[in-house]
């Protein structure tokens, strides 16, 4: 395994050497423009995409709420809390 650096002098090494690519403008050939090009490609997508994403969270939440809504209050963490919720359902079955 060779290190970036190297391996891009490389790049434009084979690229300067070639019969076809030497001919052609440096910026538009390697890796570098290609990472550049795949970045704006990527961003655009994103860009795209983001608003319709963040909606279907938005509706997500909404909907995890309305759920934790429909089942009730929670449940009681202490003891105290779960003896009073205990004692209420006794209450209530009594009338």
């Amino acid at each position: 395994m060779m290190p970036v650096k190297q391996a891009i002098e490389k790049e434009e090494m084979y690229f300067s050497s070639h019969p076809i690519y030497s001919s052609m403008p440096s910026g538009s050939l390697g890796v570098g423009v290609l990472t550049g090009k795949l970045k704006k490609v990527l961003f655009t997508h994103i860009k795209h995409n983001l608003p319709g994403i963040i909606t279907e969270i938005r509706d997500k939440v909404k909907e995890a709420e309305e759920d934790l809504h429909d089942l009730g209050p929670p449940m009681p963490e202490t003891n105290a809390e779960k003896m009073q919720m205990i004692w209420g359902m006794i209450l209530d079955f009594l009338r």
